[in-house]
């Protein structure tokens, strides 16, 4: 390896590489007994866990931060969970990472040492807020099917805004971006932020609200985590969607909108859906409306034909011929009773005829016998009879009168 002195110097002084520049500072700083063995207080900012099992974070205090690792070895036996805001006592060396200049802390040890001021804060607003019921699920919105505007309050210049306009645009393309450019971290930047939504909210057209930025530190989104941008999101009159660039942690704005995205990407396809699905979609529904009239249309005509066969079978005339049928038959069976009745009674009375004409007087009478009369009334009894009495003698083919001369009683005759 080329050490500082092999290089003479010029009329500038010497003339080093990078490397060699870097190395020196490396070499220096690793000599300096001062910083091997250094305790560091403060508050963990940024904090990545690598696939590798490296960590990877920034510590802070108010007026400074410092890059700081803790390698695999030194990882594995924490017994404690690293987040960011966590106040942490730090034990280990500062040094240079001469491949890229970065001046760094590589942590060895860490205790934690109490919650930080940033976390706090958040801690009591998230508290504040939940009590109030602003983030209670019953307030989400649902996000439009398709909406037409799709409002965007964010940095301008920011990569968020790219990847937001890219995603809608290539899931439908006839979609519009409304963009209200705002600072997303610093001072002013959530009232910057507060009043995009507020404004963005309210332009007539505008269907859903994507609010964000890229990803950052806990310092660098906290103008997401101010009460005010909170607030701003819960009066919108259309859904908001979060889209702060943090997959594994959550700002007070992703609690209190209508949908958390954990990325502006992410949000860009939630709220803008694939054209192609659409048409899909629509094309499905259209197949199954189709198949359901169908099988609604052959109900019907099903129904239909049966109600023609039951009128049919249920017809008046048809009911009238039916009735003047049993009406004929009826009919033709009362004449037949009848007939057969009258024979029955015109027997009967002829036998009743005969026995009448045998024992009719007319009959006695063409036997030989003879009808008495006296005084215009029947003679039943030789007592009734006395001499010179006349009498009317009815016979079968004539009438006579006669005058009694003698009366004989049945008892004189028997003596």
């Amino acid at each position: 390896m080329d050490t500082l002195f092999d290089n003479l110097p010029d009329e500038e002084g010497w003339v080093l590489s990078v490397a060699q520049l870097n190395e020196y500072v490396r070499r220096s700083l690793a000599a300096d007994p001062m910083l091997k063995r250094v305790a560091l207080r403060g508050e963990i900012s940024n904090f990545k866990r690598h696939t590798s099992g490296h960590l990877y974070f920034s510590l802070k205090d108010e007026e400074a931060r410092i890059a700081c690792v803790m390698f695999r070895q030194h990882a594995y036996g924490l017994a404690m969970h690293p987040q960011d805001g966590q106040r942490v006592v730090l034990t280990g060396q500062a040094a240079l990472y001469a491949k890229d200049g970065q001046y760094q802390f590589y942590a060895q040890r860490m205790r934690r040492d109490g919650v930080g001021d940033l976390f706090l804060r958040f801690e009591a607003l998230k508290r504040k807020l939940d009590e109030e019921g602003l983030f209670d699920p019953s307030r989400k919105r649902p996000l439009p099917l398709l909406p037409r505007i799709v409002g965007v309050v964010t940095s301008p210049t920011g990569a968020a805004i790219r990847d937001i306009v890219q995603v809608a645009t290539r899931r439908n393309p006839r979609v519009r971006i409304l963009l209200c450019p705002v600072r997303v971290q610093g001072e002013g930047a959530a009232q910057e932020i507060a009043r995009g939504i507020a404004v963005l909210s309210r332009v007539p057209g505008v269907d859903v609200l994507l609010v964000g930025r890229g990803g950052g530190s806990m310092e660098e989104l906290w103008a997401f985590n101010e009460e005010t941008v909170a607030r701003a999101i819960c009066a919108s009159p259309v859904p908001v969607v979060s889209a702060v660039g943090h997959e594994t942690d959550f700002t007070i704005a992703d609690f209190v909108s209508d949908l958390r995205a954990p990325t502006p990407s992410a949000a860009a396809e939630h709220a803008v859906p694939r054209m192609a699905d659409l048409q899909d979609a629509l094309a499905s529904h259209a197949r199954r409306l189709r198949g359901a009239l169908a099988q609604r249309m052959a109900a019907w005509q099903a129904g239909l034909r049966q109600a023609r066969l039951s009128l049919l079978a249920n017809a008046p005339q048809r009911a009238l011929a039916h009735q003047m049928q049993r009406l004929t038959h009826a009919v033709r069976r009362l004449d037949a009773a009848a007939a057969a009745y009258l024979a029955a009674r015109a027997a009967r009375l002829n036998a009743l005829a005969g026995v009448l004409s045998a024992l009719s007087p007319q009959s006695v009478l063409a036997r030989g016998y003879a009808y008495l009369t006296a005084v215009g009334r029947p003679v039943t009894s030789a007592a009734a009879l006395y001499p010179g009495l006349r009498l009317g003698i009815r016979l079968r083919d004539g009438e006579a009168q006669a005058v009694v001369e003698e009366v004989q009683a049945a008892s004189a005759q028997k003596e």
